[in-house]
């Protein structure tokens, strides 16, 4: 039996794409955890475990936001947004930004406005303002792509990040 036939027999039988098998698929990836913040007639944000880095030179990034999120319509129209990376201590402000008609920037939240007016939480391990470079259509998402204008990171290099995996915030080990 050939290697590749031998991979093949452990794998979980095919069944057809559906929403249901992309969520069960990612509960297996694990994600760090960022939260998304705009500015409008009132400050608007979600957490977010799509982040990722697309381009060092110009400082880009992208994530996923569903279009029937409560932040859609502020973020459809924002020139610039703000990117927070999560310590592994933030559970509860991810879990906050994560819950549907939450009051997400009252107290506990601790933030200030920063650059370009965006709100900028405290305490975060890293955070960027972005300038939105494009939306881009995406199923039921729109896919942001973000040039980084400014931004800062902690001073504490033993915090851990807060990591999301099979429907529950982690952290990791301490580095050794």
């Amino acid at each position: 039996m050939t290697v590749h036939q031998d991979l093949r027999s452990t794998s979980p039988a095919a069944r057809p794409a559906s929403p249901d098998l992309l969520r069960s698929a990612f509960r297996h990836h694990a994600a760090g955890v960022a939260v998304i913040t705009a500015s409008g007639a009132r400050p608007a944000g979600f957490t977010a475990t799509s982040l990722t880095s697309v381009s060092a030179d110009p400082p880009m990034v992208s994530f996923g936001v569903g279009t029937g999120s409560s932040s859609w319509p502020v973020l459809a129209e924002a020139a610039h947004i703000g990117v927070h990376v999560l310590r592994d201590d933030q559970r509860e402000l991810a879990a906050t930004f994560a819950r549907s008609g939450a009051d997400r920037f009252a107290p506990p939240t601790r933030w200030r406005t920063g650059p370009h007016g965006v709100p900028v939480l405290e305490g975060v391990l890293a955070w960027l303002v972005c300038r939105v470079a494009a939306l881009v259509p995406a199923g039921d998402h729109r896919l942001v792509l973000a040039e980084a204008v400014a931004g800062g990171v902690a001073d504490d290099p033993d915090g851990g990040p807060l990591v999301y995996h099979r429907g529950r915030f982690h952290t990791l080990p301490p580095a050794s």
